[in-house]
C-alpha cells in the first residue's frame, strides 16, 4: 500500500512539473489566500484489510463497495509551499457493525469528522497544477463512539486564476483508536473558492440587440420550439417539469424524474420488491436486496430457506431446523447407553461396566459423522451444592473424554454439569435420589 501511494505521488509530481509555472497575469500570489471548499468523499475500509491479511488476496475495492459522504473545508497558505487546511465532514458508514463487531439495527450511520492538516507543495500557489503531500490528525464520532486517526496522503490542485480551485486527494488513514475504527483509504474531490481576495472584474458584454422572447425563458422565439411556454435552453425552450433532461412533450412521466431509455420514467420494479429491474436478478419474483432481488435461497431444496436452515447442504424438515431426522433406532441406542454409564461412588471415575455402552455410542458417531452428542451430568441433593455441581461437571467431562479417546472429535461433543438443579424424581426417597444421579446423552446433527 505504501509503495502504491509513493508511486501515485511521484506521478502527480511529474505531471504537475510539466504545468508548474509562474504567470502573474493569471494568479494572485505564490502564497494561497483564504479558501472555502466543499468536497465529495469516498471511504474504503475493505482494501487495507485485504493487504493486512495473509489469508486473503490483495485487492482494491470497487466503487460500489465504498461508503460516501461530503465535507466542508477551509484553506490558508502559511508559506509559498505550505498550506494549512481544516476539513469538517460526514461519512455514511456503520462503524459499529462493520468495524467493532457490535450488533446495530440502524440502517444508516454517520461518522462526523474534524481533520486539521498541513499540505506541502513543491511549487508556489501561482501554478496551474501543483501536487502536494498531506499530514495531519483527525477525529470524530463514529456510530456513537469517539475515534481518532492520522491521515497521510497525496493530492493535486488545479488553480483557476486564484479564484476557484479543483482539489483531488487520496489518503491512507491510520486508526489511532482500533476499537472504534480500522485503517482506511479516503478519497476526495472538491471545489474551493477564494474568499480573501477581490475577484477580477468581469468585462461587461456588449449590449445585444433587442429580440423577441414571448415566454421569457431566455430562448428567443426564432430558436424556441415552445415559444409560448417557458422552458430551458438545453431543450430549446421547452419545459422539463421533473428536471430529468427530457422535455415534457416526450416524457411519459413528466412529474417524476426518469431516464431516456424508459421514456422519462424511473427504472421499473416489475415484481414490486423494492429492487429495480436493472439490479434485480429475479425481476418476476419478489425477493430481497441482499439477494439481488431474488428470494432467500434454499440450497438443499428441503423447503427450509438457508437463513433458517442449520444444514443447508442436507435435506431435512423444518421441525428439525432443516437437518435430516435422526433415526429412532439411533436415538434409542444412545438413550440406552446413557442408562448404563456408572461411576465410583462420590467420584467421577468411570466403572469398567460403562465401557461397552459408551463404545456402542462411539461406533454410532463414527458411522454417521453428522451426529453430535450433548453429555449432561446430574446429581441428587445429598451434600454440599457446590460439590455436587463440580461432581456433575467432572462426570460429564469424563464421558466426553472417554469418547474422545475412542477417536471422536471433541468438537462433536459438549459436556455440561447441572448438579442437583434438574431432578427427575423425589430426592426424599432413596429410589428418587438414585434416579436423579444420572448421565444423559442427547444426540443432534446441528
Amino acid at each position: 500500500m505504501k509503495q502504491k501511494l509513493t508511486l501515485l505521488f511521484s506521478l502527480i509530481i511529474l505531471f504537475g512539473s510539466a504545468f508548474a509555472q509562474n504567470t502573474d497575469s493569471k494568479f494572485s500570489s505564490a502564497t494561497k489566500g483564504k479558501l472555502f471548499g466543499i468536497h465529495f468523499n469516498a471511504l474504503d475500509i475493505k482494501t487495507p484489510l485485504t493487504f493486512k491479511s495473509a489469508a486473503t488476496t490483495r485487492t482494491f475495492s470497487n466503487l460500489k463497495d465504498m461508503d460516501y459522504g461530503f465535507s466542508l473545508s477551509y484553506w490558508k497558505g502559511l508559506t509559498k509551499t505550505i498550506d494549512f487546511s481544516t476539513r469538517a465532514g460526514l461519512i455514511f458508514h456503520d462503524y459499529a457493525t462493520e468495524d467493532r463487531g457490535e450488533l446495530n439495527n440502524n440502517k444508516q450511520n454517520v461518522g462526523i469528522e474534524l481533520e486539521p492538516s498541513l499540505n506541502f507543495r513543491p511549487y508556489g500557489d501561482n501554478s496551474l497544477i501543483a501536487p502536494f503531500a498531506t499530514l495531519g490528525v483527525g477525529g470524530g464520532m463514529y456510530t456513537g463512539k469517539f475515534g481518532a486517526y492520522a491521515p497521510v496522503g497525496v493530492g493535486a490542485q488545479l488553480n483557476l486564476r486564484s479564484i476557484t480551485y479543483v482539489i483531488l486527494q487520496a489518503q491512507y488513514r491510520f486508526a489511532l483508536t482500533k476499537d472504534v475504527m480500522k485503517d482506511n483509504l479516503f478519497y476526495s474531490l472538491g471545489f474551493a473558492q477564494n474568499i480573501g481576495k477581490a475577484k477580477p472584474q468581469a468585462v461587461a458584454p456588449p449590449v445585444a440587440p433587442v429580440v423577441l422572447d414571448r415566454d421569457g425563458d431566455g430562448v428567443v422565439d426564432a430558436d424556441d420550439k415552445c415559444p409560448d411556454v417557458a422552458g430551458t435552453v438545453a431543450l430549446q425552450g421547452c419545459p422539463d417539469t421533473d428536471g430529468d433532461g427530457i422535455a415534457d412533450a416526450s416524457d411519459k412521466c413528466p412529474t417524476v424524474a426518469g431516464l431516456a431509455k424508459y421514456a422519462g420514467c424511473p427504472i421499473p420494479d416489475t415484481d414490486g420488491d423494492g429492487v429495480n429491474d436493472e439490479d434485480d436478478k429475479c425481476i418476476d419474483v419478489k425477493g430481497f436486496a441482499r439477494y439481488q432481488g431474488c428470494p432467500i435461497p434454499d440450497t438443499d431444496g428441503d423447503g427450509v430457506n438457508d437463513e433458517d436452515d442449520k444444514c443447508i447442504d442436507r435435506k431435512g424438515p423444518a421441525s428439525n431446523q432443516g437437518c435430516p431426522e435422526i433415526a429412532k433406532a439411533v436415538v434409542d441406542k444412545i438413550n440406552y447407553a446413557a442408562k448404563n454409564v456408572f461411576f465410583a461412588t462420590g467420584s467421577f471415575k468411570l466403572l469398567p461396566k460403562s465401557f461397552k455402552a459408551l463404545d456402542e455410542v462411539a461406533s454410532l458417531l463414527k458411522t454417521d459423522e453428522s451426529l453430535m452428542i450433548d453429555v449432561d451430568g446430574h446429581t441428587d441433593n445429598t451434600g454440599d451444592e457446590a460439590k455436587n455441581q463440580t461432581l456433575s461437571d467432572n462426570r460429564a467431562a469424563a464421558v466426553k473424554n472417554y469418547l474422545v479417546s475412542k477417536g471422536i472429535s471433541a468438537d462433536r461433543l459438549q459436556s455440561t454439569g447441572f448438579g442437583s438443579t434438574k431432578p427427575v424424581a423425589d430426592n426424599k426417597t432413596a429410589a428418587g435420589r438414585a434416579s436423579n444421579r444420572r448421565t444423559e446423552l442427547a444426540v443432534r446433527n446441528f
